[in-house]
């Protein structure tokens, strides 16, 4: 009897497939608000779990406690590292000055080489700021020492990224809240070479093919080929962005247990509970901005957590 027909999988959407440069992601666009505040946090994946909740929501009469899969974010603070004034040309952005933290650790001598000259001086005209912060692995037990380097957006006038600039620590309170959306940006679990079954899903071809069955039947036009066609190549380590991840829970120390998360360890931070699951490994960096789509969040209350 024939197969019934199946469509594809994998979607065309992202191309080149190719392996993401670093193992953090960057961000190209950010959602400025009214308020004076950071665009953005980075953290480290945890793992999984799963949380009772009830929903607040007024347009749902029947409040009927629900069970949702969780993703545990662990955030350690950050360190502001400098401030940087762009302006806008014909070909893009261009940095004009930086003005360095003048409190910085000695691990970052382990990213880079840090700079003897301090630059404060303000360039009269810019078109908008952003912070370089950078994140504080050994404050975790990830075994970790080399910590990363991250550009952030900045909502707010002058004085004010002048007061980022000066802070000791950025931590997570500062920067989100409970019951609120964020944008998640992480660079996915790589694969390597795979062929076009597991890479996009093509049908098993009979046993009676000439050649071996977990392949594509036909390639197409012999002198060009289409990119439409199935091929074998990378598969993974890609960077992905997912939208309006709401955030159950921020907090401290209260969902520790004396043995750890599996293949993570203990929690030493402040952590923040997703909902749902996000992209990536264990111990990978995951950047959360402000939402570029606007979405209203509804109040949660929460009963359970499992440990």
């Amino acid at each position: 009897m024939p197969k019934t027909r199946r469509p594809r999988i994998g979607s065309l959407q992202f191309w080149p497939r190719k392996r993401f440069k670093k193992i953090y992601p960057n961000i190209k666009a950010w959602n400025k608000s009214k308020d004076n505040k950071l665009l953005g946090f980075i953290g480290y994946k945890v793992g999984m779990t799963h949380l009772h909740y009830i929903s607040q929501n007024p347009n749902v009469k029947n409040r009927v406690e629900t069970v949702s899969p969780a993703t545990i974010v662990e955030c350690p603070p950050l360190k502001p590292f400098s401030l940087r004034f762009y302006k806008k040309i014909n070909y893009g952005s261009q940095v004009i000055t930086e003005i360095l933290s003048k409190k910085q650790n000695e691990e970052l001598s382990r990213k880079i080489t840090l700079s003897k000259k301090q630059n404060e001086e303000i360039p009269e005209s810019y078109d908008y700021l952003k912070l370089l912060v950078y994140t504080q692995p050994s404050l975790t037990v990830i075994g970790k020492k080399k910590p990363e380097i991250i550009e952030m957006g900045i909502s707010g006038n002058l004085e004010f990224a002048k007061s980022l600039l000066d802070k000791k620590e950025i931590k997570i309170n500062d920067v989100f809240k409970e019951n609120q959306y964020v944008d998640i940006h992480a660079v996915t679990k790589g694969k390597g070479l795979q062929g076009p079954v597991k890479r996009f899903g093509v049908s098993l071809r009979q046993h009676k093919a000439e050649k071996g069955t977990r392949r594509v039947g036909s390639l197409g036009n012999w002198m060009a080929k289409t990119w439409r066609v199935a091929h074998p190549g990378q598969m993974g380590f890609f960077k992905r962005t997912e939208h309006n991840k709401l955030i159950f829970k921020i907090g401290k120390d209260d969902i520790a247990t004396k043995e750890g998360f599996h293949k993570y360890g203990k929690i030493k931070n402040d952590y923040v509970i997703l909902k749902g699951s996000i992209a990536g490994p264990k111990k990978r960096v995951i950047v959360m901005t402000e939402p570029i789509r606007d979405k209203k969040a509804h109040l949660l209350n929460i009963t359970s957590i499992k440990k």
